[in-house]
């Protein structure tokens, strides 16, 4: 499986999974998750894959300042309806990182390690996305200005010939090349910035 270079350059998100411990899954319940993992997830790179995993890295980082994040300890929440534009890729890439489901994830062993009813859709909150820790009731919401790096102006131009097949080969390779330069661009120059990646307490 070869993925682009930068892949391994993007920052890597790091927890602790109770489940995990419990049921000798992982050393210590320590999870490791690369940008590689939410590509393999989603089935392709694109800006909103980035800014998930990004706003995901933001609000546990935020949330979890002295200690490595609790997989399974989060509530999340989405402004947006799960039908709305992009909001099921943001909510599945999350979702990986969390544990956080619906309904459909696990659901626990005596009493324990339940990851469902933790992930909602039309929340009624300020950013884009809301953590919450279940332990604590710390929140934060976060926000994605993609707009901070807007795309290379050639792509509206080469996206619908690629799309209606008329593409020439070099065409298709510039688009490919163009699209993922902005992915690398947030992932490994821009990760940590708060102006592109926005986080306010609640």
């Amino acid at each position: 499986m070869l993925f682009p270079d930068f892949f391994e350059a993007a920052p890597r998100i790091t927890v602790r999974d109770p489940l995990a411990t419990f049921l000798g899954a992982a050393e210590d319940g320590i999870i490791e998750y690369r940008y590689a993992d939410t590509v393999k997830l989603a089935g392709h790179s694109c800006p909103t894959v980035a800014s998930a995993y990004l706003m995901t890295r933001a609000a546990l980082t935020a949330l979890y300042p002295d200690t490595l994040p609790e997989r399974g300890g989060l509530r999340v929440e989405l402004r947006e309806d799960k039908l709305e534009g992009v909001t099921g890729v943001v909510a599945n890439v999350a979702s990986l990182v969390t544990g956080a489901t619906q309904d459909t994830g696990f659901k626990g062993i005596g009493g324990r390690f339940d990851r469902r009813r933790l992930l909602f859709f039309g929340a009624d909150i300020p950013g884009q996305m809301r953590f919450t820790r279940t332990d604590t009731g710390a929140a934060v919401n976060v926000s994605a200005r993609l707009d901070r790096v807007p795309a290379d102006p050639r792509i509206p131009l080469l996206l619908p010939r690629c799309l209606a097949g008329t593409a020439t080969a070099d065409e298709a390779t510039l688009l490919q090349s163009l699209w993922q330069d902005r992915v690398r661009t947030l992932l490994v120059e821009r990760a940590d910035d708060p102006d592109l990646i926005a986080v306010q307490n609640t």
